[in-house]
């Protein structure tokens, strides 16, 4: 490609197609990142087309140019978000009229599939999204067998698009392991002015029964299986023990599927339901330490909200943790599945004041560098590397089948 062209190609507008099972207004992390890449690439003046199932809010709403709604099915474990049918004879007729540049797929249920299959017929370029780890979902809802065939799917379907982009290192080095093909990384970045300290609020803090020197122990997220929440009723349990001069009340903030068990096993917790925007971010700030048990992240939003906020975080050393966390600076971490050593890191932040302090301040200081639109302009600098001639060769059409063979 000539200079000339290569320079075009940098600034021009680009037509992009986003297909995707979840987006606001619904909460989870996938449908937060595709919301803030979505606002930052047409902010930087690129036209988008979404296209996803039907939500509830959507009722009487009718697709037009930016927006193509498809069939859903409920989705098991996640009330609320829906698994989207195939569209490929709809995205056919609507992608003949107004070709995309480039698609980006975020989801790979029947609706990503489709998408794909599609573009295949089309030649448009494909980039994919591992935005979720479904292959290890699938042994806490009491799918276990078929761990390794969705592998297998998720592989197979992935190494068909131009490239792959992933959240975190730690998940580029899995999938790498795993026969996944042309993975790029792709962090998250936060909004570091809505989540900030600022935001705390004392009558909050009174509404949960605490004064100015107690602790307030957060944890923000689904409350579902594959959150390792066991370790968090049993890592607050050893808190209470091992700091009984301290008072310490512990908020849930979120909803799920294991909330009522929960409430059974801790009925002094606080329980706030899903919570959004400036409430949200009054929740993060109005919190003091903040425990992250889940070891099934593609990265973790919430790590970064809470430094964000300016909170003392113990998590796991892997994903979002492992990228902005140094232990004892900014947080406080703990090796890969080694209870023990979370309930001894979180223990040592409430040992001193003084360090939890500047351990505080230090997360707030890291993360009010990560913003969004530094990722933004990498995510495009991606949607444009994959529709270089060189990337379309990388998966050619007459590579792969239409469907993943079976075995």
């Amino acid at each position: 490609m000539a200079a000339a062209d290569t320079a075009a190609m940098s600034t021009s507008s680009l037509h992009i197609a986003l297909i995707s099972e979840t987006f606001p207004p619904e909460v989870n992390g996938v449908a937060n990142t595709l919301g803030r890449l979505s606002e930052g690439l047409e902010a930087r003046g690129h036209r988008l087309q979404l296209i996803r199932p039907r939500q509830s809010s959507d009722q009487g709403r009718k697709s037009d140019e930016r927006l193509l709604l498809t069939r859903g099915w409920p989705l098991p474990g996640y009330p609320g978000l829906q698994w989207g049918q195939s569209a490929l004879h709809k995205l056919l007729r609507s992608w003949r009229r107004q070709r995309p540049d480039v698609l980006y797929i975020a989801t790979e249920g029947p609706l990503g599939l489709s998408a794909l299959r599609a573009a295949r017929r089309l030649g448009i370029p494909v980039v994919s999204g591992f935005h979720t780890n479904f292959q290890q979902y699938s042994g806490h809802y009491g799918f276990g067998l078929l761990t390794r065939a969705l592998t297998h799917y998720l592989r197979w379907m992935h190494n068909r698009s131009q490239l792959t982009l992933v959240p975190s290192i730690s998940q580029q080095i899995e999938l790498t392991r795993r026969g996944f093909e042309r993975l790029e990384l792709l962090a998250r970045g936060v909004d570091s002015q809505l989540f900030h300290p600022g935001k705390r609020c004392d009558r909050l803090r009174e509404r949960w029964g605490l004064a100015d020197d107690d602790v307030a122990v957060l944890h923000v997220g689904r409350l579902a299986a594959e959150k390792n929440l066991a370790l968090l009723v049993k890592s607050f349990a050893a808190l209470q023990q091992a700091h009984p001069q301290q008072r310490l009340r512990l908020i849930l903030v979120g909803d799920g599927p294991q909330r009522a068990s929960l409430q059974q096993q801790l009925p002094e917790a606080i329980f706030c339901g899903l919570q959004r925007g400036e409430e949200l971010a009054a929740h993060y700030a109005s919190g003091d330490l903040f425990l992250f048990p889940s070891l099934s992240e593609t990265f973790g939003n919430v790590v970064l909200e809470a430094l964000a906020s300016g909170l003392g975080v113990v998590a796991f050393d892997q994903a979002a943790a492992a990228q902005h966390i140094r232990h004892g600076h900014n947080g406080a971490l703990a090796l890969a599945e080694d209870e023990q050593g979370f309930i001894e890191a979180a223990s040592w932040l409430l040992t001193d004041k003084e360090s939890l302090r500047r351990v505080r301040l230090n997360a707030r200081l890291h993360a009010s560098r990560q913003g969004w639109p530094a990722i933004v302009e990498q995510f495009e600098a991606y949607l444009r590397s994959a529709m270089q001639p060189q990337a379309l060769t990388a998966a050619p059409p007459g590579a792969l089948p239409d469907r993943p063979a079976r075995g």
